[in-house]
């Protein structure tokens, strides 16, 4: 292989690799990172004076435990000695066989059944076609739509995009084409009565067409990073059950602890028929999700004209993927994790405080570990950007937002410099 000087990989960067949400050839500068540790990211080249980054943002949600993790490394190397992917179709192993049992001690009780995949949105769109093809096995095929909140956002791929927010999000772009399905107004903060009625009517409405409610519980993340009541999660239960329409959770993001809740369905302390979780995972240490569902779902499924859930990922229950996982899990379990993210929740209520009064600031608000400053106009990302990577700090605001969802391992002096990076960003942004 050729030898590359930071500049040569930048370049090549700009001409040949398209980055998530941007143009081709890249137009935005790329900050080059040459290997992580703890929870900081080394650069390649000093960038804005700093050479190391503390990341705020688990690089996108996954990386809990922080990066180069003894026990992590470990797991994945062990399984490397004895194989890292075999095929999922007719064969199986002991990492995805522990890991599924796994995820049914630790998901909510009903929650007996786990399909593995290798993404987020393809979990989502795995679950979509577990409800579908439920209602079509039990004699209802016209329950084909899916009603969901606004602000949501379940993915980028055909039927996640379909229930991502079809006017301020990202995917606005697609509507006509997507399928077309049925959206309540986005939740409110607090518990409304009214919102709860409102619920309530449009699930009974459309009941004879509907296969699936899905939403983010507790926590809609990409969609806007807003919070709203749980008890909105049980007026959705109790109205699913009344009209014969499945409840899927999507707790990708906010699955494993980052509410403050093991998962945010236990907020409310109740179970959905299908729920996906992904992200967090295996640490961030490779791409898996999983998608769970209850014995009626799966009876149903397999009672039906086509008796199997024709969906196969080739890297589906990941070997390698599945002992991180299993790694991972024992990791966050195995310790007081549920004061780690109160620690780091207070960190951030204290630290982002001051954005209150910063001008321009429309909102401040924190869960568990996520921390977000809402502006009443849209980031100057570029500026927003670089004003906190002279904070030392990498985050990467969108739209009206500039957020933190640190690493559980984050330690008070770090969490305080990312609450000053956040505050920085808003200003310059």
């Amino acid at each position: 292989m050729p030898e590359y000087s930071p500049t040569d990989l930048l370049d090549l960067d700009r001409r040949h690799v398209w980055h998530p949400y941007g143009p081709m050839p890249g137009r935005q500068e790329q900050l080059l990172v040459e290997s992580a540790s703890g929870v900081r990211l080394r650069l390649a080249e000093p960038a804005h004076g700093q050479r190391e980054l503390i990341d705020g943002m688990s690089s996108w949600w996954s990386a809990v435990h922080g990066y180069n993790h003894p026990v992590l490394n470990e797991a994945a190397r062990s399984q490397l000695d004895r194989m890292s992917h075999v095929m999922f179709g007719g064969l199986t192993h002991e990492p995805a066989v522990r890991l599924a049992a796994r995820l049914v001690e630790i998901t909510p009780g009903p929650l007996q059944h786990v399909f593995l995949s290798d993404s987020g949105s393809v979990a989502v769109e795995v679950a979509v076609k577990m409800c579908l093809q439920y209602w079509r096995s039990v004699g209802q095929p016209r329950k084909q739509r899916l009603l969901t909140w606004r602000g949501g956002y379940h993915g980028d791929t055909w039927q996640p995009m379909s229930v991502c927010d079809p006017d301020g999000g990202m995917h606005e772009l697609w509507q006509g084409a997507l399928p077309r399905q049925i959206f309540a107004g986005a939740p409110p903060a607090e518990f409304e009565k009214s919102y709860a009625r409102e619920l309530r009517e449009t699930i009974a409405r459309h009941a004879d067409e509907l296969a699936a409610v899905i939403v983010e519980p507790v926590v809609q993340g990409a969609g806007g990073m807003r919070f709203h009541s749980p008890a909105y999660l049980q007026v959705l239960r109790e109205a699913c059950d009344e009209h014969g329409v499945l409840l899927v959770f999507d707790e990708i993001a906010s699955g494993f602890g980052r509410t403050g809740a093991l998962f945010a369905a236990d907020h409310a302390a109740l179970s959905p028929d299908v729920m996906c979780v992904g992200k967090a995972l295996t640490g961030g240490y490779l791409s898996m999700a999983a998608t769970l569902c209850t014995s009626r779902v799966a009876a149903g499924i397999s009672s039906g004209e086509v008796p199997v859930l024709a969906h196969g990922p080739t890297f589906m229950g990941n070997p390698l993927a599945a002992s991180v996982a299993l790694a991972s899990i024992d990791l966050l379990l195995g310790q007081d994790w549920q004061g780690e993210v109160k620690r780091i929740e207070r960190g951030l209520l204290d630290g982002l405080d001051q954005a209150r009064s910063i001008e321009g600031v429309r909102d401040v608000r924190v869960l568990g570990a996520i921390g977000v400053v809402q502006l009443d106009h849209d980031v100057d990302m570029k500026a927003a950007t670089a004003a906190a990577v002279r904070e030392g700090v990498w985050l990467r605001p969108f739209r009206d937002l500039i957020y933190t969802m640190p690493p559980y391992v984050t330690g008070d002096d770090d969490l305080a410099r990312i609450c000053r990076a956040v505050c920085a960003a808003a200003r310059e942004g």
